[in-house]
């Protein structure tokens, strides 16, 4: 048999790489088998990091609830409970918003809360 060369395909395949890894520090951005490692663990952490997003807004969230229940001696994990023996359907996230910038409905809520 003859032998049949990649040529055209290989160096499409390694362009697409090459293009992913652009701004790469060194030889990750211009060597195909550096830039292909690179590319492959960029798209773990990259997957990765879109869980640990949530992760770390659901901190901020907290963070910002219990710092906005200071001025009214509740701890966070109380407040919470009574939220949900009051049925109040408000999330994390509505409530660390309410916190960080509308505090007189905030105030309203946890008044409705201490009831």
């Amino acid at each position: 048999m003859t032998r049949v060369k990649g040529g055209f395909k290989t160096r499409r395949r390694h362009k697409e790489i090459k293009k992913l890894a652009k701004g790469y520090y060194g030889s990750r951005h211009r060597l195909y088998k550096r830039a292909s490692d690179a590319v492959l663990h960029s798209g773990e952490y990259a997957f990765a990091g879109r869980r640990q997003r949530r992760r770390d807004l659901r901190r901020l969230w907290i963070t910002r609830i219990n710092a906005g229940l200071k001025p009214f001696n509740i701890r966070y994990s109380h407040f919470i409970k009574l939220l949900k023996d009051k049925n109040i359907e408000l999330d994390r996230k509505i409530l660390a918003d309410l916190a960080a910038t509308d505090s007189k409905a905030f105030e309203e809520v946890v008044a409705k809360v201490k009831q």
